[in-house]
């Protein structure tokens, strides 16, 4: 007996599991730009830019997977990837301002 992981019929109607084969098809797009910009990037601040974007269409990629297999686990991923990416981003610009992080 195998279970799929993304069962969408159960529990989406028709509408919406386009809508979240749309979204997670527009975020996998914008993740892959800003993969670009943070690899590109000519100067340090949009690299942390693009890393603090990357962070955000990644959380909401991990809502959608959520979304589609009704699974709480994909939440509770994406409450720890929020935190962690709060934190880079205010380490970061830390050490852009200061130059040093712990002073």
């Amino acid at each position: 007996m195998t279970t799929n992981l993304f069962n969408t019929s159960a529990h989406l109607g028709t509408f919406s599991q386009y809508a979240v084969t749309i979204a997670m098809g527009a975020f996998a797009i914008a993740l892959l730009l800003n993969l670009y910009r943070l690899i590109r990037g000519p100067s340090t601040t949009d690299r942390i830019l693009a890393l603090d974007t990357a962070y955000i269409n990644v959380l909401a990629l991990t809502l959608l997977l959520g979304i589609v297999s009704a699974s709480s686990v994909f939440f509770e991923v994406a409450l720890v990837i929020a935190m962690l990416g709060f934190i880079g981003t205010v380490v970061m610009a830390k050490f852009l301002h200061r130059g040093d992080i712990v002073r």
